[in-house]
């Protein structure tokens, strides 16, 4: 065992104990501070190394050892005072989202679960390291030492790199692909066709029934009625039109677009006075209080079109696949814009884009505005837009002197937003023709995740810190990394208005300032704000967000 990795290893284990962004169960802490510890025991392990092979030592071995038991005993010290002190870095996190704290969260426990990742990281790096010996040892044969050990390392290292990712990940996300895919052809297998036959997937329809899975017939399915609308709005409506074109429903992106204008156009969707082409999240889920708030708003007079590019979760699709749904994005846009700039402007509808996590990433990467600038769209909504977009870093790399990163301001705001919330939209001065917004909480992973965390402090955590944000939370490196990378899994845990979990009212007051839906009073409009946002319930309105009563592996 090395004395370094153990001293590291402790460091480290204690410093991912402080808060990052989410809240965090006892079980899932210890599994974090347990790949912590690993982390640390490989660094530790290699700067002893480092220093043996630079043949340096230490001027009093005497010295050395007594210095090495201090810092032992300082950093045993340091993990059980940081396991004490960790309910209370927990409580910061969860006062900021305005929920209650939680009791004492068995420290010991944490640090019982923490042994079993760390044994098997540390394991693991055991052996590459022995195969780096022995293949040095074969090679020292005919080498010099040290070029051995140099070629060995490289030997080894691309083996590793080969069969971790070549091999064990890549089959993981076989597996992955495969257990949703599933997953959405058969959880659905017992639900019959719609007989509306504006309704995608019925006999009517071009789509065929068993080419759409749980996600898309949730989305399908559901949805305010006119008269739902009628009842919530006290005024005439119409039935809003759904399109969703799953992934088995055409082979290529170009025809699964394809057969969605053909939909389109079966059931009138340009006659319409606003048209939204959807991006889902990575299964194809679709959230209903985005599109639901945007019908109610509208009377009914909507048609919206989805198309599915994955089967994976979001969050997994966005460190594998990141591009998978661009493809699909473009092929679509470019199919439905074509045929709406063909239209006369007087009677077209008005056209907006809207995408959730890696839906919003593919959505903003739909098009370039060189290429609309002639006759640009009217607007889009981009809702927790993940951290590899390229519209978003571009925006916020742009922001105006003394912004700060999670809330940027963008020149006078008259073309693109950014918001916290959705009634941030709904100040800031004019808007242009052009209304794009990005709407973000300052305690989404899925956003504010940078692999320079590894090596470098975030922007989001220098100058002023959002309100949600915990005050104790800390920049460490490598820690604060992993931290924040297991909370992109735990994004959707977080109350609604926090983390990945967007509200229905901030979809509300965000439609409204980017659509400008006619026809409304301002105590009409809080009283349906009202309606929609009641203590955060999505069963204030009967039926649930009007979907049927079913869960989905995609659902926020």
């Amino acid at each position: 065992m090395s004395t370094g990795g153990w001293l590291f290893g402790l460091l480290f284990f204690s410093l991912s104990l402080t808060p990052s962004l989410i809240p965090r169960h006892f079980t899932v802490q210890g599994i974090l501070c347990g790949c912590a510890f690993a982390a640390g025991y490989a660094i530790g392990v290699f700067l002893e190394w480092l220093w043996n092979f630079l043949e340096l030592r230490w001027p009093n071995r005497r010295v050395a050892r007594w210095a090495g038991r201090l810092c032992a005993a300082a950093c045993l010290l340091l993990a059980i005072s940081f396991l004490w002190f960790s309910t209370g870095w927990q409580n910061s996190i969860r006062a900021g989202m305005g929920i209650a704290p939680v009791a004492a969260r068995q420290p010991w426990f944490v640090a019982g679960i923490a042994i079993v990742p760390a044994a098997i990281l540390i394991g693991i790096g055991t052996v590459i390291v022995h195969g780096v010996r022995t293949v040095s040892g074969w090679l020292s044969r005919r080498l010099p030492r040290r070029v051995a050990l140099l070629g060995a390392m490289v030997l080894v290292g691309l083996a590793t790199a080969t069969i971790g990712d070549g091999v064990i990940a890549r089959g993981l996300l076989f597996a992955a692909d495969r257990f949703y895919g599933s997953i959405d052809r058969l959880a659905g297998i017992y639900d019959s066709a719609p007989q509306d036959p504006l309704r995608s997937g019925s006999e009517a329809s071009f789509i065929p029934w068993d080419s759409i899975g749980l996600d898309a017939r949730t989305y399908v399915q559901s949805g305010p009625t006119a008269e739902d609308i009628e009842t919530l709005t006290h005024a005439p409506a119409q039935a809003p039109l759904r399109v969703y074109v799953g992934l088995r429903s055409a082979d290529t992106a170009e025809a699964r677009a394809a057969l969605a204008l053909a939909e389109m156009d079966r059931i009138g969707a340009f006659d319409r006075s606003v048209l939204v082409l959807v991006m889902p999240v990575g299964t194809g889920w679709v959230e209903p209080a985005a599109i639901d708030t945007l019908e109610i708003l509208h009377h009914g007079d909507i048609a919206s079109v989805a198309v599915q590019y994955s089967y994976l979760t979001s969050w997994l699709s966005l460190v594998s696949e990141p591009d998978v749904g661009v493809e699909t994005a473009r092929a679509l846009f470019s199919a439905v814009y074509q045929r709406w700039t063909g239209m006369p402007k007087q009677t077209r509808p008005r056209l907006y884009l809207h995408g959730l996590s890696l839906g919003a990433y593919s959505s903003a990467a739909s098009t370039s505005l060189y290429d609309v600038l002639s006759d640009p769209f009217d607007g889009a909504l981009w809702v927790g837009p993940p951290f590899a977009s390229a519209a978003w870093r571009t925006a916020t790399a742009n922001r105006n002197p003394g912004s700060p990163v999670w809330h940027p301001e963008i020149g006078d705001g008259s073309a693109l937003r950014f918001a916290n919330r959705g009634e941030g939209f709904l100040t800031g001065g004019r808007w242009g023709p052009m209304r794009i917004g990005f709407l973000q909480y300052p305690s989404d992973p899925i956003v504010f995740f940078d692999y320079a965390m590894l090596y470098r402090e975030p922007a989001w955590l220098l100058g002023p810190r959002a309100p949600s944000v915990s005050p104790l939370l800390n920049w460490y490196p490598v820690i604060t990394f992993l931290q924040v990378a297991l909370d992109m899994a735990l994004a959707q845990t977080a109350p609604i208005g926090f983390g990945h979990n967007y509200a229905p009212q901030d979809y509300f007051d965000a439609w409204l300032a980017i659509t400008q839906p006619p026809g409304w009073t301002t105590a009409g409009l809080s009283r349906l704000r009202e309606t929609l946002s009641r203590s955060g319930d999505r069963d204030a309105i009967g039926g649930g967000w009007f979907r049927p009563a079913i869960s989905s592996p995609g659902a926020p």
